[in-house]
């Protein structure tokens, strides 16, 4: 072992250098060294409470203040293409990434990318303006049971509780030939055609309705048991002037709110038949006192122009809960065997005239929705909210479980809009019909499958003739 003449402590270089020289009996002078390791990081236990660092590379005592970071001005949204991020594309299937509370404020999401139709439900979100670092809001979980959700789910009606994309109403519009407008229902109900979409290869096959239990595989059927009221009236007024009133939601004590035409022409305090004009609204509807219970016609949509001659296809065969005054059209399909074999789970949401109201803004996140009265069974939300998988039968559906999935409560009234930027939580697949150009039924489809997706989807259906709206074919996508 050496020992050095030289006092304090050598570094290895210096060590090397001592042997060397002793080993050939000459005479060695050491050189200066500088440090050959940068200054080590600071560490996050070296930060303290002001936002100051100690920096290890400068004479104890002395801080050096860490500047917060100005954000900029206006940051430009960009659709992220987040098609190819991974090769095996396990990591990226179309599972949605929930957002927790946080997202409420209404933000902007970037758009989606997607490869051969399938979604991929990844959101980033940009930076707020003014975004404040030392006022910055901790993230909140979802709470794992939407039965507890009610907390998170504050504001979900208000402001909508996603962040919808920047869309023009033209890219609601497509062109249908007039003749594919169904004007009488199939008979039977499930030799409907049934387009079937999915989303893992974008593949588009042609089936008829009847074949859905074996599509459907272990996925729970969720439909909306609302059941149609008689609710057009055709009534006179004491001139023998002819009026038409439309019952659109039963409210208390026999009231209504309806529309009624001519309605410039009807004043407060009218009697009309059975009817009693008490109150009028904007937009032509009327507060209205009915007399016993609706005894009128079934409220078709007016593009069916040919009488209806048996008012219960109309209805589903599953219908209970009276109240709507539009059918939840793609219920329309299922015959008793259907539902027997395929034992659907029962939300109900009565349909008012405003699900069909058309997009009439230049934007569509500009259209606003009055709102829908739904309730959904503890039993019927428990197998809802224990299944793998759910297919919910028609857009109705979709709203019900979406507006439980995110506030927790069983009963209330959904002014949820869906659009393209929307996360499902709970909704899985879709089955429903082909719906009309600048609505926002089309706008939900263009959330849940993709807009150019959509649109391939309404070229193939019109391609292959299939039959539209109310009494039309259906299309499932899973």
């Amino acid at each position: 072992m050496l020992e050095l003449a030289r006092g304090g402590r050598l570094g290895a270089r210096e060590l090397l250098d001592e042997s060397v020289c002793r080993l050939g009996h000459t005479r060695c002078v050491f050189e200066a060294l500088e440090p050959c390791v940068d200054t080590p990081p600071t560490g996050t236990h070296e930060v303290d409470e002001k936002r100051e660092v100690v920096d290890t590379g400068v004479p104890l005592g002395e801080k050096v203040a860490l500047e917060a970071l100005e954000p900029p001005d206006c940051l430009v949204q960009q659709s992220a293409d987040l098609c190819d991020v991974t090769r095996d594309r396990h990591h990226l299937r179309a599972q949605p990434i929930s957002y927790g509370a946080s997202d409420v404020g209404g933000n902007r999401c970037l758009e989606l990318g997607s490869r051969r139709g399938e979604r991929l439900d990844l959101l980033a979100r940009s930076h707020e303006r003014g975004f404040d670092v030392c006022g910055r809001r901790s993230s909140r979980g979802r709470v794992c049971d939407p039965l507890l959700g009610s907390l998170e789910g504050q504001g979900i009606h208000a402001r909508r509780g996603y962040s919808p994309r920047r869309m023009d109403t033209a890219e609601l519009d497509y062109d249908l030939p007039p003749e594919l407008i169904a004007q009488h229902p199939a008979e039977p109900r499930d030799a409907s055609r049934l387009l079937v979409y999915r989303r893992s290869s974008g593949g588009i096959e042609h089936r008829t309705f009847s074949e859905l239990p074996a599509l459907v595989g272990d996925r729970l059927v969720v439909v909306n048991d609302t059941k149609v009221v008689p609710a057009r009236l055709r009534l006179r007024r004491s001139s023998g002037a002819a009026v038409e009133v439309l019952l659109v939601e039963r409210l208390d004590d026999g009231r209504w709110e309806a529309l009624a035409r001519p309605t410039r022409r009807l004043r407060a305090g009218e009697q009309l038949g059975s009817v009693v004009l008490v109150e009028q609204l904007d937009g032509g509807r009327w507060i209205v006192q009915l007399e016993g219970e609706p005894d009128g016609e079934a409220p078709l949509p007016p593009y069916i122009s040919e009488p209806l001659a048996d008012s219960g296809r109309y209805q589903t065969v599953y219908g209970e809960a009276s109240g709507s005054a539009a059918a939840p059209t793609a219920g329309l399909h299922f015959t008793p065997a259907l539902v027997e074999a395929l034992d659907p789970a029962r939300v109900t949401l009565h349909v008012g005239l405003d699900t069909f109201r058309p997009v009439t803004e230049a934007r569509v996140e500009e259209h606003e929705i009055h709102g829908e009265r739904y309730i959904v069974s503890a039993d019927s939300w428990a197998r809802i909210s224990a299944a793998r998988s759910v297919l919910a039968v028609g857009t109705t559906t979709v709203r019900v479980l979406e507006t439980v999935a995110r506030t927790g409560e069983l009963a209330g009234r959904t002014l949820l809009f869906v659009t393209p930027g929307f996360v499902f939580q709970r909704v899985d697949a879709l089955l429903t019909n082909f719906h009309l150009p600048r609505s926002t039924l089309l706008a939900m489809v263009m959330a849940f499958v993709g807009v150019e997706e959509a649109r391939e989807i309404y070229r193939a259906a019109i391609a292959e003739r299939y039959r539209f709206y109310s009494f039309g074919d259906a299309m499932v996508v899973l």
